[in-house]
């Protein structure tokens, strides 16, 4: 279920303050949204899956405190980030 190095590299380059930024809050909410999507396509198919079911509000939970983290420390920054992924608010 997890994403590809090559998808994930992509995303570090795409979301990161530099190249090889891979721990800033905007790379982690980058990923764990990533696998947030396909986690949900699957339980689409898989819905008594309750194994990943709890592995994705996990995901989610982390999510959310990184969101919160960033909009506490950085507002700009988070706005532009949940505009680029299409988050709500």
């Amino acid at each position: 279920m997890a994403i590809s190095q090559a998808r994930k590299a992509e995303l570090m380059k795409d979301y990161g303050r530099n190249e090889h930024d891979s721990g800033s809050p905007e790379v982690q909410v980058a990923i764990l949204t990533e696998n947030i999507r396909e986690l949900t396509e699957h339980m689409k198919d898989n819905k008594h899956d309750y194994s990943s079911r709890r592995g994705l509000m996990g995901m989610v939970s982390k999510r959310t405190r990184l969101t919160n983290y960033l909009k506490r420390t950085d507002r700009d920054s988070y706005l532009k980030l949940i505009d680029r992924l299409g988050l709500r608010k």
